[in-house]
């Protein structure tokens, strides 16, 4: 197989009027398409999918997906802290730098952890050697 890179993100959410609000707004996360039960959004060069699943119980436990990063610059980095605090979102761990890069994790409405940081896989793998 010779695959390019990575395409997309889809996440369930429980209600798109609640996950929407956060991504656009909290985030800064821009619409582009909005069906009956999902939206296309992009944020810098990803590419994410909400999908409205209203039987969901929440995320999952155990096994499965544990966080979903985004790159960021240093230099944005603390802002988007300040703004993450300002608006009342849940911070799963304080910014910390770690991995050669820093980092701050929190929840959407649904309690999905994400990320921010400011490294990449080749700081990282320095810091792991």
């Amino acid at each position: 197989m010779d695959v390019l890179g990575f395409n997309h993100l889809t996440l369930r959410v429980k209600q798109l009027a609640k996950s929407l609000p956060f991504y656009c707004d909290v985030l800064g996360m821009t619409l582009v398409h909005r069906g009956r039960t999902d939206v296309y959004l992009t944020w810098g060069d990803a590419w994410i999918c909400l999908l409205e699943k209203p039987e969901e119980a929440g995320p999952p436990q155990g096994l499965g997906m544990d966080h979903v990063a985004f790159s960021i610059s240093e230099e944005a980095f603390f802002a988007a802290v300040n703004t993450l605090r300002e608006k009342g979102v849940p911070l799963v761990r304080e910014p910390i730098e770690r991995g050669g890069g820093w980092s701050v994790q929190f929840t959407d409405p649904d309690g999905l952890v994400l990320e921010l940081f400011t490294g990449d896989l080749q700081k990282r793998m320095k810091q792991w050697k």
